[in-house]
């Protein structure tokens, strides 16, 4: 005979397991390996910075350019590998470079990028 308490964790315990397989089979990509990305960091003027949506800015004048790190998701594959990159930075107007800044190959493309 199950007592109240030992059917308690039984549930709890089912419901982490299923939590768990559904958390693993959603990682997995159409060949089933895990789909990864990089997160979009920038380094500019000995910061590091990374990209901030939802957000209206106007960019400004053109401040240089940023550096955006390699990318290696795919530690076995070597057609993973991207490779680090210069970027165009833009000021946004109204905020210091200190704090956020704009990057993109063109003032169009720009994306908002905030201090990490």
């Amino acid at each position: 005979m199950t007592t109240a308490p030992q059917a308690g964790r039984r549930l709890i315990m089912t419901a982490l397991l299923v939590a768990a397989a559904v958390g693993c089979a959603q990682a997995g990509g159409a060949g089933g390996a895990a789909e990864a990305a990089c997160a979009y960091l920038v380094t500019y003027d000995h910061r590091t910075y990374r990209d901030v949506a939802n957000v209206d800015f106007t960019v400004g004048e053109k401040l240089g350019t940023a550096t955006v790190p390699e990318c290696d998701d795919t530690p076995n594959d070597p057609r993973g590998t991207v490779p680090e990159r210069g970027i165009t930075v833009y000021e946004v107007e109204g905020t210091d470079p200190a704090v956020a800044i704009a990057v993109g190959d063109s003032p169009a493309e720009a994306v908002l990028m905030k201090v990490h």
